[in-house]
């Protein structure tokens, strides 16, 4: 791989989808600072990163917490520029309403909702002074779909769809690229196979035929093309779903 000279930032790098989006742009030469939680997590995906030449850079970030997310965006800035910020981070819950507490209800939006719009901003701040860059932000079935259970998580990411949709129209004449990903599917995470065993058993996970679960590097790969796209064309919302996923 050839490096680039300029980094992206993923916030939410967990295991799946935030991993792979990682892997895919060190592969294409970035340095990629990933930010998550517990930051401990991610020496796994440096090592892999690194074994394979590429750089990477993990560190622990609490996504609601403004000067951490300043403090994460100025870093990934500093010895190079931020080209690309990607805010990954899920709160995916479910909880009947009367049980949907009002701390559950805050935290969820704080994550999936507040969290986004403080690395959007903070990413902002650094593009603007060069004129350049891309900011995308991953969605799901909820940001455009309520149901029941989903109050919390529903209303966070339609807020979230919200945030990016008005930066786009803000930050898109000042050559930032905002887009956000719907993902309407389960993805091939430990999570979602666990909880289709829950729901209708080990049977129905095994029935599966084969792509009906979306992989991680999909999802990456269609990050690394709106990345890609020429300003005179460029996608605010890339719905993508596997071809067996019922609309």
């Amino acid at each position: 791989m050839t490096p680039r000279g300029a980094s992206v930032a993923v916030v939410g790098a967990g295991d799946y989808i935030g991993a792979a989006i990682a892997r895919r742009f060190a592969a294409e030469g970035y340095r990629v600072f990933g930010g998550r939680r517990r930051g401990g997590e991610l020496a796994a995906l440096k090592a892999e990163i690194e074994a394979a030449g590429g750089r990477f850079e993990g560190r622990g970030l609490d996504a609601r917490q403004e000067d951490q997310v300043a403090a994460f965006m100025a870093e990934a800035d500093a010895d190079q520029p931020l080209e690309v910020a990607i805010y990954n981070v899920g709160a995916n819950v479910s909880f009947p309403l009367l049980e949907t507490t009002d701390r559950v209800f805050r935290k969820v939006w704080e994550m999936a909702c507040q969290g986004g719009f403080l690395a959007g901003r903070e990413a902002a701040r650094r593009m603007l002074a060069r004129g350049s860059g891309s900011i995308f932000f991953t969605g799901a079935t909820a940001s455009v779909r309520g149901g029941a259970g989903y109050a919390a998580f529903a209303s966070a990411k339609a807020g979230l769809r919200s945030v990016a949709q008005s930066m786009a129209r803000e930050l898109g004449p000042k050559n930032i690229h905002v887009a956000h990903l719907i993902i309407d599917a389960g993805v091939e995470t430990a999570f979602v196979r666990d909880r289709i065993v829950a729901a209708r058993g080990a049977e129905a996970l095994e029935a599966l035929a084969p792509d009906t679960l979306m992989a991680p590097a999909s999802i990456a790969r269609a990050y690394w093309m709106l990345h890609q796209q020429r300003r005179d064309g460029w996608t605010f919302e890339l719905d993508l779903r596997p071809f067996a996923e019922p609309w």
